[in-house]
């Protein structure tokens, strides 16, 4: 019956209903509301010195990171030795150091030959163990000549840090399965410095001719900032590029005559010029060939049948008596020139116009002529490269008192045109002119108040004393007000002087307003004026605490009085 009687839900206790109520009960309490000014004082005093810690602590820059916990004592002893003050930071593992102090410590460290790193190259071969396998062998080999690599590219001024990875996949029995090795090249450029071509083209080629079997094709470079340094395709431009490349250099070219020629005369950082050619990328190649009307005789061959002897008469005689009879008496013939239609003769062998004359001992002829022909080959090849038009524009910068002449300009153009070989009939253009350079008198004047370095330090610890300030002004001082009125209300109200301990309407709103009013001192005839006995008392504690001598004698006086 008891237990059918009790509700379901029991009724939560009232202390534990509202834990806000509780709360700010915790806080009404008598021992807490003394303590809570000096508490919030304290936190105010933590406050203020934790902002003046980080504000005025200088801000810091990493001087190196992950390294080993021998070279990590080693740094930090040697920037103690030479009073330079370093952090560890636990998260990152990191040395740091004031900003201003970087330089020194780098320097300082260097000097030293600190931080002592682990070894590289190839003399991380000799810290080999024994009994490795042939795998971690060709590993550690890998290894040690990409950090040579590295060190070797690192040998380039503009090259700050480099790192070096090779792909170098392990030879096959089958032809078809071998690939190529491959690297990949990561470097770190100095603030406000890049590689040149001819200085990627160097890195390609070392790299490649360190790797036996790499092409320069399979060297990629990037720089810190993810840039491509390495061309696509290896070595090779596209012939966008090619032209782009040729119209670049003739414009530096032409603007490093213009330096020269102005720099003397003008001085430098007094002028700027601006060079802007158009130039011919187009190729041409053209052949002829040209051949000899009249060719000469080179080779003749025939032959000719002749006519037999006049009557036809059968040969006779003794056989061998004629060799033995003496020939007849020969008879000399002028021979007849041949000549041509016009009666002009002809040369020897060549044929008579109107065809040769016919010869009665001639039956039939045969004959096969070969003449040589002159020919000439002529092959003209146009390169690109010629300038087709050219823009050049000086700007010279007007002397800090009076202006430049119009002859003086014209003399400069003069020189300008000389200098980049100027052509009318190219329609060139040549400008020059004279102003004033803009920020002249900041320049003149140096650097900007704000541009100090001395600025931060003193803005950071004026900035912490102001804030310093303003938690004594703003949380201390009323605090401690605060404490001293408590403190003097604990102790009791203090009474008015010279007031009625019964008070008046005025003295109440005195006390309600805290202020302490004073009294003018009373006299005797005031004492005796009186209108009660409560009005008395005060006049009489008043007069005693104005003239505490005269009370003394009047206390006295009553003594002996009542003694007699």
């Amino acid at each position: 019956m008891a237990n059918a009687l009790a509700p379901s839900n029991p009724v939560i206790p009232e202390r534990f209903a509202n834990p806000l109520r509780q709360i700010q009960g915790v806080f009404a309490q008598p021992a807490v509301r003394r303590a809570g000014p000096m508490a919030l004082m304290v936190s105010l005093i933590g406050a203020s010195a934790l902002a003046w810690s980080a504000l005025s602590t200088p801000p810091q820059k990493m001087l190196y990171s992950g390294l080993p916990d021998a070279d990590k004592a080693a740094v930090t002893q040697a920037l103690s030795a030479a009073s330079i003050d370093s952090h560890i930071d636990d998260a990152t593992d990191a040395v740091t150091v004031n900003e201003e102090d970087y330089s020194r410590a780098r320097l300082l460290l260097a000097g030293q030959g600190l931080p002592k790193a682990a070894p590289g190259g190839y003399a991380i071969l000799d810290q080999l163990p024994m009994g490795v396998s042939r795998a971690v062998e060709g590993e550690r080999l890998r290894q040690a000549r990409e950090t040579e690599l590295a060190r070797s590219i690192q040998e380039i001024d503009v090259v700050t840090e480099a790192r070096v990875h090779l792909a170098m996949p392990e030879s096959s029995v089958f032809v078809r399965d071998n690939a190529q090795p491959s690297a990949s090249v990561v470097v770190k450029l100095q603030g406000g410095r890049a590689l040149s071509e001819a200085q990627v083209q160097s890195i390609i080629n070392l790299v490649a001719s360190s790797v036996p079997g790499m092409k320069p094709e399979a060297v990629t470079i990037v720089d810190q900032m993810g840039g491509l340094l390495s061309k696509p395709g290896g070595m090779g431009q596209s012939g966008t590029e090619q032209r782009i490349a040729l119209q670049r250099q003739v414009e530096e070219k032409y603007r490093q005559q213009l330096m020269q020629l102005l720099t003397p005369l003008v001085g430098a950082g007094n002028f700027t010029a601006e060079v802007q050619a158009d130039v011919n990328m187009d190729e041409t190649q053209a052949t002829r060939e040209s051949y000899d009307k009249e060719g000469a005789l080179r080779a003749e061959t025939g032959n000719w049948t002749g006519n037999q002897a006049p009557g036809n008469q059968a040969p006779g005689g003794i056989p061998g008596a004629l060799s033995n009879t003496p020939p007849p008496a020969a008879a000399l013939q002028q021979p007849q020139a041949a000549t041509g239609a016009n009666g002009q003769p002809v040369a020897p062998g060549q044929p008579v116009a109107g065809g040769p004359a016919p010869d009665a001992n001639k039956q039939s002829d045969q004959f096969a002529r070969s003449y040589d022909l002159g020919r000439e080959v002529s092959v003209t090849r146009a390169a690109p490269g010629a300038v087709k038009r050219l823009s050049v524009a000086v700007l010279l910068r007007e002397p800090e008192k009076g202006k430049r002449t119009a002859a003086e300009i014209n003399q400069i153009n003069e020189l300008v045109r000389s200098a980049v070989g100027f052509d009318q009939s190219r329609n060139d253009q040549v400008t020059v002119i004279s102003r004033k350079f803009a920020g002249e008198a900041d320049e003149s004047d140096g650097p900007a108040w704000y541009d100090n370095s001395w600025l931060p330090v003193i803005a950071r610890n004026v900035t912490a004393i102001v804030i310093a300030l303003l938690v004594l002004l703003l949380g201390v001082r009323p605090l401690a007000k605060a404490l001293m009125k408590k403190k003097e209300e604990a102790e009791g109200p203090r009474p008015a002087l010279g007031r009625p301990m019964g008070g008046d309407e005025d003295g109440a709103e005195g006390d309600a307003r805290g202020e302490i009013a004073v009294a003018p001192p009373v006299t005797l005839d005031e004492i005796d004026a009186s209108r009660n006995y409560d009005e008395r008392i005060g006049k009489v504690r008043g007069f005693t605490r104005d003239n505490p001598a005269r009370a003394a004698l009047a206390v006295r006086d009553m003594m002996k009085a009542t003694a007699q």
